[in-house]
């Protein structure tokens, strides 16, 4: 996405990903809601349009989440466990990191505080 596009909406989610190690890093920006599950799904798929194995989703820079971001990695999970990986969310502010710990999806995507810690789990 041209910057001038998330300068004429700074809330549209931005991603942005790289391949660490052999786990796919996501790092986004912005707000995950209904508008923006597309391009989540999107951004947790490989080139091929298959889950990867491992995935750490850094939520460092998304400043609200609802119950439509929380269901896309809940769908994300079963595609890399039966792989026998992984998925990790790293860096969410308190208020995106609650919505995970009330539906219970804390249960089996782990929240790590940094990038760096749920990379190596």
């Amino acid at each position: 996405m041209p910057p001038t596009d998330r300068a004429d909406r700074p809330d549209r989610l931005f991603t942005e990903h790289r391949v660490i190690d052999g786990i796919r890093l996501v790092t986004l920006h912005g707000v995950i809601d209904d508008d923006a599950q597309d391009m989540l799904c999107e951004a947790l798929l490989d080139e091929e349009g298959t889950a990867s194995t491992r995935i750490v989703a850094d939520l460092n820079g998304v400043t609200f989440m609802d119950s439509t971001g929380v269901n896309v990695f809940v769908a994300a999970h079963p595609r890399t466990t039966e792989a026998a990986g992984r998925v990790r969310v790293a860096g969410a502010q308190r208020p995106v990191r609650r919505v995970p710990q009330v539906t219970g999806a804390d249960a089996f995507i782990a929240c790590r505080p940094g990038t760096g810690q749920a990379l190596t789990a």
